[in-house]
């Protein structure tokens, strides 16, 4: 990245910039799949605080997802394969893309509930699905294991 600095309100700051943005978006990435790992943790494990696959089957079911182990199998597949995939930059694509689907059914399942997740609304899970979009289209970049192989989705 070139900075022009006669454009910054603090032109010393160009050179932090350039230094630092190799880094922003594999940041970024990562940081999406160490938010998504958690979560498919409590549905398939129980771990921090999760109702584990039991309880998880019962709730899909209970709200129109039938069979619900299939769906939650899919669900944490999504957060704990693909959060993991993102991590490592491994089919950061394909990760993405089923992150992108989750969230756009999470986005119309919230939406009743308005914009802020304070509320339970769907304000998280559109950025989660804008973010999701960014790798989908640009990929896991030069830091990941995609980069190293010869060949990405």
């Amino acid at each position: 990245m070139t900075t022009n600095s006669n454009r910054l309100y603090v032109p010393a700051l160009g050179p932090l910039y350039a230094r630092l943005d190799p880094f922003m978006l594999p940041m970024l990435r990562i940081m999406l799949g160490l938010i998504l790992i958690p979560h498919g943790c409590q549905k398939a494990f129980g771990w921090f605080g999760g109702a584990g696959f039991a309880r998880f089957t019962q709730i899909f079911e209970s709200i129109g997802y039938k069979p619900g182990a299939v769906w939650l199998t899919l669900v944490i597949l999504v957060e704990l394969v693909g959060g993991l995939c993102l991590v490592l930059g491994l089919f950061s694509r394909v990760a993405a893309f089923g992150v992108a689907l989750f969230m756009l059914n999470a986005v119309w399942f919230t939406s009743a509930k308005g914009f802020f997740w304070t509320a339970q609304g769907f304000e998280y899970s559109l950025l989660i699905l804008a973010v999701a979009l960014v790798f989908m289209v640009r990929g896991s970049g030069d830091y990941s294991l995609d980069s190293k192989m010869s060949r990405e989705f």
